[in-house]
């Protein structure tokens, strides 16, 4: 059976209730410069001298040839990983290694595939953050259907919402927390979840992108996930087994971690669902800031396809 499109009229009932997506891209306030200091060892006074390190140690080691190197750049490699710089060196080692490993993820992005993707609940970002001020992602695995969307396209996708979502100085600072809706998979999808893929899972997740994961959690899960989770867990440090929260159909539990005033209504929370298309429609396809930035990332047919809607409507 083919995946439900669904647009915003059908997620969100009432468009004068829709919240707006945006980007924020201005410089941290004051009490989120202080978290940093407390929370991430972001401290002003060294803050130059550890970009200036990182810098150094890049064109020292030779390890990677990054397509940058400025302040804003390397800043959220830094914020990534603690201010600790050869840390954040590796970090900036991963993210270029895997780009070069994995140019299915990177090359010839169909955007027009990607908003058909979008349309979907496989992959959504809200427009509010959580409790903490963190971005959150949810992933709605059992809704996709091979014979739809490739896992290369999910990986579009998800990379491309999380380039955009770390422009956010706040996204780099906070973090982000990912849930997992395990209802509905089906035996089938089981045989996707190879070693391969949990390993770009965990690339993309926790070893090779700028922005830290501060949150899983796993809801609704069955005895298919049990099965592949045991792919999965060997490749997990402790530190980060830590962060995993597993909350079967006890969406209490959840509520436990994540306040309802900030989940969909699906999980026992109060917002309408928002596919990810909302930030085609608010951000992509209208920030020009946004759009030349992802035009550099490889997404050039943003503008193309901004272009083509725009004729449309004429």
């Amino acid at each position: 059976m083919a995946l439900d499109r669904i647009s915003m009229a059908d997620a969100v009932p009432y468009e004068e209730s829709r919240l707006k997506c945006s980007v924020d891209t201005e410089e941290p306030s004051d009490d989120l410069l202080e978290w940093a200091r407390e929370n991430i060892g972001e401290d002003p006074d060294t803050k130059e001298l550890r970009i200036c390190e990182l810098r150094d140690m890049i064109f020292e080691r030779g390890e990677c040839t990054p397509d940058r190197t400025d302040d804003d750049f390397l800043l959220r490699f830094l914020r990534a990983r603690h201010f600790i710089v050869p840390k954040a060196h590796r970090l900036l080692v991963n993210y270029c290694n895997f780009k070069e490993s994995r140019p299915e993820y990177f090359e010839n992005v169909d955007v027009n595939r990607m908003r058909e993707l979008a349309k979907t609940l496989i992959l959504s970002v809200p427009p509010y953050k959580d409790q903490h001020g963190r971005r959150m992602m949810f992933l709605r695995i059992g809704s996709w259907k091979s014979e739809e969307f490739t896992i290369p396209e999910l990986f579009q996708l998800a990379i491309g919402i999380l380039e955009m979502s770390v422009l956010e100085p706040k996204c780099q600072i906070k973090g982000g927390v990912f849930i997992v809706d395990l209802g509905d998979i089906s035996l089938n999808l089981a045989w996707y979840l190879t070693p391969s893929l949990a390993k770009d899972l965990m690339a993309l997740a926790m070893t090779s992108f700028p922005m830290r994961l501060e949150e899983v959690h796993f809801i609704f899960s069955s005895w298919v996930f049990d099965t592949a989770w045991s792919i999965f867990k060997p490749l997990l440090p402790d530190t980060v087994k830590a962060r995993i929260y597993f909350h079967g159909d006890d969406l209490d539990s959840l509520h436990n971690q994540m306040e309802p005033k900030y989940l969909p209504k699906r999980y026992g929370g109060i917002h309408f669902d928002y596919p990810l298309d909302v930030w085609f429609e608010d951000v992509l396809l209208k920030d020009e800031r946004i759009l030349d930035v992802m035009a550099k990332l490889g997404y050039e047919q943003l503008r193309r396809l901004k272009e083509e809607i725009s004729k449309a409507s004429d």
